[in-house]
């Protein structure tokens, strides 16, 4: 809007030492002419037509003003707002990407070119996102902020990144997302959070996910908790990643939940406390056809100690041996004293 503002007065300017139309000989002087000692003194070169000197020194005071003020703005055509750069990153032109990793930034720099498609800014010292620390980047599909030290992101912190696919804010401190953490990531397929410090996933409140999402990572956090429908709403999750978590019991409404084409989930790297409820919500989830638990050979107990270590696949069979003899007993107690009580009735009915 500025460049045409600015292009417009110009043209303006010029229009005064427009040669009159029945001069045809007359050419009026280029922009850079205007600024030739001929035209800045009193005399006018005898091929152009000059304004009088009042209207004339206002014009160029004028425009001097305007190229004053609207030059820091890149307003000329010859230059691309869109290609400034901070200056202790690496900008690629040509490719639209932004490179500032390890830079030091404690807050995401300023002057950040429109076109970006891919900024990375791993490896900083940012300790959180502000509100609307991205706004401009309208074009952004990838954003790395990776090794950073993040413990908080502001509401509308990445507003308004609508066509952003790809966001890695791994290896930094969150405990929680903002609920509007993805209003403006409508289109955001790939979300990384692993080794932060993610506690439950309570709801879809508190992930707080694009629907759309088709790779979550969260492994490495201290998730100890998933919410019955906490994953519901995700309905083109491909891949989620749990391993190393807090994870000792899992309910099978928790998975059974996602309602997608196919599904691959690691799990491995939990403290699994392996009991029979646990045996049979990995066997109900392995004759899911659309859920896929990729590290079922790796997932190990923790408890019982007796357990500690051994192979879930290996063990699974038998954790509910105990409990069957246990129910086993109990029938055939129940079935016998119930015969012996019957035996006595009709011992008493006949002595009668």
């Amino acid at each position: 809007m500025h460049l045409h503002v600015t292009q417009t007065v110009v043209r303006c300017l010029l229009s005064f030492f427009q040669p009159d139309k029945d001069d045809s000989s007359l050419k009026p002087p280029s922009f850079i002419q205007l600024f030739q000692p001929s035209l800045l003194g009193r005399s006018c070169p005898p091929s152009s037509r000059c304004p009088g000197g009042n209207m004339r020194l206002l014009s160029l005071a004028l425009l001097f003003f305007l190229l004053a003020f609207y030059t820091p703005l890149c307003l000329f055509p010859s230059v691309d707002c869109s290609r400034l750069c901070p200056p202790q990153c690496i900008c690629y032109e040509h490719a639209d990407l932004v490179d500032c990793r390890e830079r030091g930034f404690q807050h995401v720099p300023r002057g950040l070119p429109h076109a970006t498609w891919l900024l990375e800014l791993g490896g900083n010292n940012l300790s959180q996102i502000g509100t609307g620390a991205f706004a401009g980047l309208w074009s952004l599909r990838v954003l790395g902020l990776a090794n950073n030290q993040i413990q908080e992101l502001q509401p509308q912190a990445f507003f308004p990144l609508s066509f952003l696919e790809k966001l890695d804010l791994s290896w930094n401190q969150l405990t929680s997302l903002p609920v509007d953490f993805s209003a403006s990531l409508s289109a955001l397929r790939e979300l990384r959070l692993e080794h932060n410090k993610l506690l439950h996933i309570s709801g879809y409140r508190y992930l707080s996910v694009s629907e759309g999402t088709q790779v979550l990572q969260l492994s490495n956090n201290n998730i100890s908790y998933i919410e019955n429908d906490a994953l519901a709403p995700l309905y083109s999750l491909a891949v989620l990643a749990l391993e190393g978590n807090n994870l000792h019991h899992l309910k099978f409404k928790t998975l059974i939940s996602l309602h997608t084409s196919a599904t691959h989930i690691q799990l491995s790297g939990n403290p699994w406390s392996c009991d029979c409820d646990l045996h049979r919500v990995f066997s109900k989830i392995l004759h899911v056809r659309h859920l896929h638990i990729d590290d079922y050979s790796n997932v190990t107990c923790q408890d019982p100690p007796q357990l500690a270590g051994a192979s879930l696949a290996w063990v699974d069979s038998q954790l509910c041996i105990a409990e069957t003899a246990t129910v086993l007993v109990i029938t055939f107690t129940v079935l016998v004293t119930v015969v012996a009580a019957m035996v006595m009735a009709e011992r008493n009915r006949k002595r009668n």
